[in-house]
């Protein structure tokens, strides 16, 4: 696979990945605009899919950090539901990064498909009058997401702050857990792409490096403006996503 990028490529991918940056640590759904850009520059479905966990691990480590540093933090947290999302991912990567480019593509449609009715949904994100799900079915929840993340990526980080939420957490420190989480599974699926040869790593370097900037820039939004600056993006991103869906773009 040819690591050669063209000046527009090249800037592309860092406007695309700054902004997937500030979405996903606001979020989610940043993947919407870069797998499409990774594809824009000739890569198969496939190798963008594998190539963009690259940017998406660089990113939710340099939000987790943030978060951390601004004084929220997600670690203690964060372990109950990365036992079932890390085996999850690796279920998930281990099974797409075997399929071919073109049923990867089938695969893709028919989640997306699959996944419509949920997202249309207006987000349900108040912690206060909703009652936290039992352990078991958080357990069975939080697995499904790390295999559909682990084979998908894309919209992973809305279904995770959503479920978060239901699970008891505002919505700050569910973008800490989310965050962290994601660096933790997707380090998981990372590994999978990069040993089936699936990661180009230019492409993959200048999404690490404007992901990262555009991370830092989203968590300390996220933490100064609190759940009244969350909530608008977190709607924003089921929309966005609900249209991708939909075929509207």
């Amino acid at each position: 696979m040819d690591d050669q990028l063209q000046t527009w490529e090249v800037l592309a991918l860092a406007a695309g990945g700054f902004v997937s940056g500030v979405v996903n640590a606001m979020a989610g759904g940043g993947s919407f605009l870069t797998v499409p850009l990774l594809v824009m520059t000739g890569l198969p479905g496939t190798i963008a899919n594998g190539t963009n966990r690259i940017g998406v691990l660089v990113q939710s480590s340099v939000a987790a950090w943030r978060f951390r540093k601004q004084g929220v933090s997600g670690f203690g947290n964060a372990g109950p539901v990365l036992v079932p999302m890390l085996l999850g991912s690796w279920l998930g990567a281990v099974a797409i990064s075997r399929v071919a480019p073109k049923t990867f593509e089938h695969l893709f449609g028919l989640v997306m498909l699959l996944l419509l009715l949920p997202v249309l949904r207006a987000p349900s994100v108040d912690t206060q009058t909703q009652r936290p799900w039992p352990r078991w079915l958080s357990m069975a929840v939080f697995f499904v997401i790390g295999l559909y993340g682990g084979a998908f990526q894309a919209g992973v980080g809305v279904f995770l702050i959503l479920a978060l939420a239901r699970a008891g957490h505002g919505l700050v420190l569910s973008n800490s857990i989310k965050s962290i989480s994601i660096a933790a599974f997707t380090a998981v699926a990372a590994a999978v792409f990069v040993l089936q040869g699936q990661v180009v790593w230019v492409p993959a370097i200048v999404l690490s490096l404007s992901t990262a900037l555009g991370a830092d820039l989203g968590s300390r939004w996220a933490v100064r403006g609190g759940d009244a600056v969350i909530r608008p993006f977190l709607v924003l991103a089921v929309v966005l996503m609900a249209g991708k869906m939909l075929g509207l773009y």
